[in-house]
């Protein structure tokens, strides 16, 4: 199965690549993971101005309609780059919200939402925390994260998830496993053991070409099950999709601990923003037992 994005769809992920690259996504996730969530909302701005939340949202509140396969070349991208925040979050919401006038301040970058699926993301310092049924919560107190520049908060009443989010976050774990492969074979490059670079070991080989294998069958997944939105079979496809993006993201992040060694999860070097971004978002959005349960009973 092979999915080949279009002129303009290809742009937009390039587009929005080359903002995220040149905005330093890397130092803005560790201010935001401190606390500092002003390079966060700058950078938020700035993929508002790119597009990306018009393409969740309906022409009449200043979108241009809701176009899946966009939204899922944008969440990798984001993935990709580590960018902190509620995105996928805000994103799912705009297609919970109905006729709500927050749509407008989404389009235009203006608000951060959360949703409580069951905990919500960063949500100190969204603008709106809703559970699934449409009700607006306040946060409950923090609890202990895999990954410091994704909180998460209890709220009352929260639980459950939408396709549509698990769609987007299968897409940010293709970005994730894709910037953990990247990184990892040009590490294999330069890094040197017994004279040779470590990459030319045949054990080294192995494991990421096997993690790239995963890699390149989860997206097509993704991509099919953004295709299939609004049909009888978006839920089984979604899940097929965030089963083997979870298994290939998490994958990854195992294969570039054991390329990277110890180093590969120190604070100070960049891998470990992917690492654990990655062992988070694998639970996230229905855990992989959910997921396969809802593929097998499709069948």
């Amino acid at each position: 199965m092979r999915f080949v994005l279009d002129a303009e769809q290809r742009m937009f992920g390039e587009t929005l690549r080359r903002l995220l690259a040149d905005a330093g996504t890397a130092k803005i996730a560790r201010a935001w993971a401190a606390g500092d969530a002003g390079p966060g909302r700058a950078l938020w701005t700035a993929v508002a101005e790119a597009g990306v939340f018009a393409v969740a949202v309906p022409e009449e509140f200043g979108g241009v309609g809701l176009l899946p396969v966009e939204l899922a070349v944008a969440a990798e991208e984001l993935g990709r780059a580590a960018a902190p925040g509620p995105y996928v979050e805000t994103l799912a919401a705009a297609e919970l919200l109905g006729e709500s006038p927050w749509l407008s301040r989404i389009a235009e970058g203006e608000a951060l939402v959360s949703l409580a699926v069951p905990h919500a993301v960063d949500a100190d310092v969204t603008d709106l925390v809703l559970t699934l049924d449409g009700v607006e919560r306040k946060a409950g107190e923090a609890l202990v994260s895999l990954d410091p520049a994704r909180r998460l908060f209890r709220v009352e009443g929260g639980g459950g998830f939408t396709d549509f989010g698990a769609l987007l976050c299968a897409a940010q774990q293709v970005g994730v496993g894709q910037a953990l492969l990247d990184v990892s074979v040009e590490y294999a490059k330069t890094r040197q053991q017994f004279g040779r670079p470590i990459g030319e070991y045949q054990a080294i080989k192995h494991h990421l070409a096997s993690a790239m294998v995963e890699l390149e069958f989860a997206r097509p997944l993704v991509y099919g099950a953004a295709l299939s939105y609004g049909t009888a079979d978006f839920a089984r496809d979604v899940s097929a999709a965030k089963v083997a993006a979870s298994e290939a993201s998490y994958g990854l992040a195992k294969t570039a601990l054991q390329v990277h060694g110890a180093i590969g999860y120190t604070d100070e070097y960049d891998p470990s923003l992917w690492i654990r971004k990655a062992r988070a978002l694998y639970s996230a959005w229905g855990s992989v037992a959910e997921h396969r349960a809802r593929v097998i009973a499709a069948l």
